[in-house]
């Protein structure tokens, strides 16, 4: 069951849908604060967020990152954490054009493998983790 509260979208399901608020979502996913050294690992990995697919960052040990996508480095004074959790569960809420995949939404999405239908890709504590660390990137 979905619906609308003004600026605020409420979901009663499984997983909790985020409250969002205007350009971002201001609630933490977890209770457990994110860790920007965890954050960081699985920006970088190619197993776990893909961020280096697409985005190039202040990863120097990383080679081959992407130009499709912003360049994270200072993406944490550019976006308010907020801002930032709702890029990473959601870009589309922002841009629907956007090439960046959902990494919590579950709902709503097409062309999900088997394996991967009803599951984020990012766990609640990821979402949070690359949070921490992309708010430290100010430069």
């Amino acid at each position: 069951m979905r619906r609308w509260l003004g600026l605020l979208w409420c979901c009663a399901a499984a997983q909790a849908e985020p409250v969002v608020v205007g350009d971002g979502i201001p609630l933490p996913l977890t209770a457990t604060p994110g860790d920007a050294v965890r954050g960081r690992a699985i920006a970088a990995s190619r197993q776990t967020g893909l961020c280096l697919l697409c985005h190039s960052a202040p990863i120097a040990e990383e080679r081959f990152q992407g130009n499709l996508a912003t360049d994270l480095a200072g993406a944490g004074a550019r976006w308010s954490e907020a801002q930032l959790r709702l890029r990473l569960v959601d870009a589309r809420r922002l841009n629907p054009a956007s090439m960046m995949p959902a990494y919590y939404r579950v709902d709503g999405l097409q062309h999900v493998a088997e394996a991967w239908q009803g599951r984020p890709v990012l766990s609640a504590q990821q979402i949070e983790d690359v949070v921490a660390w992309l708010r430290t990137l100010r430069d």
